[in-house]
């Protein structure tokens, strides 16, 4: 495909070259650029084609990279890859070895600020714009005069972290702009010419150069200060609420000039805007609305579908579907169905999600039983401590949050959760390796980060019937219980091993295998792998005894006992890191109980893991079948 412009631009300078009635082709043809290429390789397409003309306008407007611009949510900053010398390559998006899934400084300069998980971007952008203010107070031989730009939205202004940044920009000197992409949750709605008049007015430069005359004249004539200034800007921000017939919103309450709403699909106006208001001083928000998926129609019409909808045909819409016959249920699904089932039996069960009903199948019950679903929105502490506070009346939550985000509610976990005893479920799914979603979001650290927390009882199934029994089992634990368990497909169950899990007991592990000389302790469904590399290990095999170890805390000493008699060789395997997991569990009790067998783990080293396919990830850490063979046949020589 050949773009009349596209195809000329590798950085922004290049875009900044062409004439402003260029740009509502460059953003079309960089819209359809991002539907061709997530055609074939799946990528998050409804935020990023939302965020075009944005893209394009803050491009066009700022010098990038000295200008900084950090990106809130990596799934908006498809189109700030594409034009940030980038386009060449962007056809390894999410791939092993190819471009990072979101921005992160480490693969361009144009990323101003890691941007994988939500709600950070004001903070980041704040705390850049202050440092910059320090540095020329400092008196450095090249001080920066640069502007700093936050890009908040897709959901991102319900997070906590995001108000917090907020607070503090009313608070500190800075000349920090926020964008806020709104593209469904509305502050204020785009309703009638008024409000546009408002936008003409308040970004005039005629208006502005006079306002910021006076200013400096009243602060000569001893008529203004800070504080004066502040009693005058509240007054202002009175004005425009009663001549626009508009509530004051959060940003004008905390005396941060806001600026909109204005149409986010409109690049030549946004370029003007920008332009108008880049150079005032003082903290503002630019408030624009925008369409997840606009100019696809699919992506438009079912935005939840097509955030992340994989390979599609782009002319019929319809989702490639890869494989035949039978497949094994999701994880997930196996959760929600289970949910709703024990909801259905259990009166007192609820559901919390922050902001992912469909991606935990949660959407299961959310639909059969409304009421008893609450989605808090990107606000993983919220949804831990609420959960708490349910719980301490009576109700028994069941908290599904994603593994990597957890780790935003780890005080929220112990404070309010395990230092009370509250009966709240923690189901954390995405454990362990998740993909191409890359460091920010693999599961690597919740057992190691969830262990040392006293009152928490920890599993880890192997196959969905474990999950089923565990989260039959956490009606009745006294106090709070986390389950984790991965991302993707459970695997096949004999009968045999199905009637193992109709044995799952607390804190009670299994025996999978009788061996002779080695034991090999896992934990969750790692242990599938590690079955399936004894099996291949054929005559050999016999020498290995497997043990599902299942709980994590409490951990089956009895079992540890048995083994630390029996076995002069251990291995633990778990796909997590390996400090603080299970390995670091059974050292620890093996010194206590003076063992001296020799303990080899298995997982994850101290590191970030890239991004790429779960078997190609699984294959670089030697965790798949084929590396778990390897590291069994060399364990009495490690």
């Amino acid at each position: 495909m050949e773009y009349q412009y596209l195809d000329h631009i590798v950085y922004p300078r290049d875009l900044k070259a062409l004439p402003e009635s260029a740009l509502p082709q460059v953003c079309a043809e960089l819209r359809d650029f991002i539907i061709r290429e997530l055609s074939h390789n799946p990528g998050h397409l409804g935020s990023s084609l939302g965020t075009v003309e944005l893209t394009v306008a803050l491009h066009y407007v700022f010098d990038t990279p000295d200008d900084r611009i950090v990106w809130d949510v990596g799934h908006q900053a498809y189109g700030h890859k594409i034009l940030t010398g980038r386009r060449e390559r962007f056809h390894t998006n999410r791939q092993f070895k190819g471009l990072a899934p979101f921005p992160t400084p480490q693969e361009s300069e144009y990323d101003a600020f890691v941007a994988g998980h939500a709600s950070n971007s004001i903070s980041a952008a704040l705390g850049m714009d202050v440092a910059q203010r320090i540095g020329q107070q400092a008196q450095d031989p090249t001080p920066k005069s640069r502007h700093i730009v936050a890009v908040i939205g897709d959901g991102a202004m319900t997070g906590g972290l995001a108000f917090e940044g907020l607070n503090n920009t009313s608070m500190d000197k800075n000349d920090l702009l926020i964008v806020l992409n709104d593209n469904n949750m509305a502050i204020d709605p785009l309703r009638g010419g008024f409000t546009q008049y408002l936008v003409d007015l308040t970004t005039s430069p005629g208006y502005n150069r006079i306002r910021w005359w006076l200013y400096r004249l009243m602060v000569r004539l001893h008529l203004m200060s800070d504080r004066k200034k502040q009693n005058v800007q509240r007054f202002n921000n009175s004005l425009k609420a009663l001549f626009s017939r508009q509530p004051q919103n959060i940003f004008q309450g905390l005396n941060i000039r806001y600026f909109g709403p204005v149409d986010g699909h409109n690049v030549q106006d946004l370029v003007r805007i920008l332009r108008e208001i880049k150079d005032f001083r003082g903290p503002k928000v630019l408030h624009i609305i925008t369409k997840k998926g606009k100019g696809y129609a699919q992506a438009e019409n079912n935005p939840t579908v097509w955030h992340a909808p994989g390979e599609f045909n782009i002319e019929t819409g319809e989702r490639v579907q890869h494989g035949c016959g039978p497949v094994q249920p999701l994880w997930q699904e196996v959760f929600g169905q289970t949910l709703l089932e024990l909801a259905q039996q259990n009166p007192r069960i609820v559901g919390v999600t922050p902001a992912m009903p469909s991606g935990c199948s949660m959407s299961i019950m959310q639909q059969a039983l409304p009421d008893r679903v609450f989605d808090v929105g990107i606000a993983e502490g919220h949804a831990v401590t609420f959960s708490a506070g349910m719980a301490k009346e009576g109700v028994l939550p069941y908290c599904n949050i994603y593994s990597s985000f957890l780790q935003r509610a780890y005080d929220n976990i112990i404070h309010d959760v395990a230092l009370p005893r509250q009966h709240v479920v923690l189901c954390i799914d995405r454990a362990g390796i998740v993909g191409n979603d890359g460091a920010t979001h693999h599961g690597l650290f919740d057992l190691a980060y969830l262990r040392p927390i006293p009152n928490l009882t920890i599993g880890a199934p192997r196959t969905a019937d474990d999950l089923r029994a565990m989260m039959r089992i956490a009606q009745d634990i006294d106090g709070p219980i986390a389950i984790r368990y991965p991302r993707g497909r459970t695997a096949p169950t004999t009968p045999e091993q199905a009637e193992l899990s109709r044995h799952t007991r607390c804190g009670k592990g299994l025996l999978l295998h009788q061996g002779d000389q080695v034991a090999v302790l896992s934990i969750g469904a790692i242990g599938n792998t590690v079955a399936a590399a004894i099996t291949r290990l054929g005559e050999q095999g016999r020498h290995y005894a497997h043990y599902d170890m299942q709980w994590l805390k409490p951990i089956d000493t009895a079992l540890l006992d048995e083994v630390g008699q029996h076995f002069k060789h251990v291995v633990t395997v778990e796909d997590g890191v390996i400090q603080g997991g299970l390995g670091s569990a059974v050292l620890e009790y093996f010194a206590d109980k003076g063992y001296s067998a020799r303990v080899t783990r298995l997982g994850i080293d101290n590191r970030f893991v890239e991004h790429g396919s779960t078997q190609e990830l699984y294959h670089l850490l030697r965790l798949d079948e084929e590396g778990l063979c390897e590291s069994l046949l060399q364990v009495p020589a490690m």
